[in-house]
């Protein structure tokens, strides 16, 4: 019995839409998302949903869908198995440790400076690029 894993993506938007979406909505309203997750990530209770809000950020500004990991078992040349499963993560002892020495004040300022970066013409792509590597800067979560 072999098996097989494979990253798909979602089909994402049409890139007009994205663009539009960005101007009108995406780029000053990331800005309020990642204050409004700091705020939640103060409190131990808020603490969840405010990382949940930072692995969010990527869909937020751009409208990009999350990757998502197609697992296939084979047997004998059939396939038996198709599930479809979020991508593998580090064990969470590893980004707990991570997140409560680097990730929490890394992040808030790589987001700061991201969102800096997407209010200027010039700075826009790096600042996307950066957005799209937060939840890595975060939580170390693999996207």
């Amino acid at each position: 019995m072999s098996s097989s894993t494979t990253v798909i993506r979602q089909p994402a938007p049409p890139l007009i839409l994205r663009i539009i979406y960005f101007i009108l909505f995406g780029w000053w309203f990331t800005g309020v998302w990642i204050n409004v997750a700091w705020v939640l990530n103060i409190t131990l209770i808020g603490l969840p949903f405010g990382l949940w809000m930072l692995n969010r950020v990527p869909q937020i500004l751009t409208l990009n869908p999350s990757p998502s990991v197609l697992a296939t078992t084979v047997r004998d040349g059939q396939v038996i198995t198709v599930r479809v499963q979020d991508v593998p993560q580090r064990s969470w002892p590893i980004r707990l440790i991570y997140f409560v020495f680097i990730g929490w004040w890394l992040s808030l300022i790589w987001s700061n400076v991201a969102w800096l970066l997407c209010a200027v013409i010039i700075g826009l792509p790096v600042g996307i690029w950066m957005f799209n590597r937060l939840p890595a800067v975060t939580t170390l979560m693999r996207t």
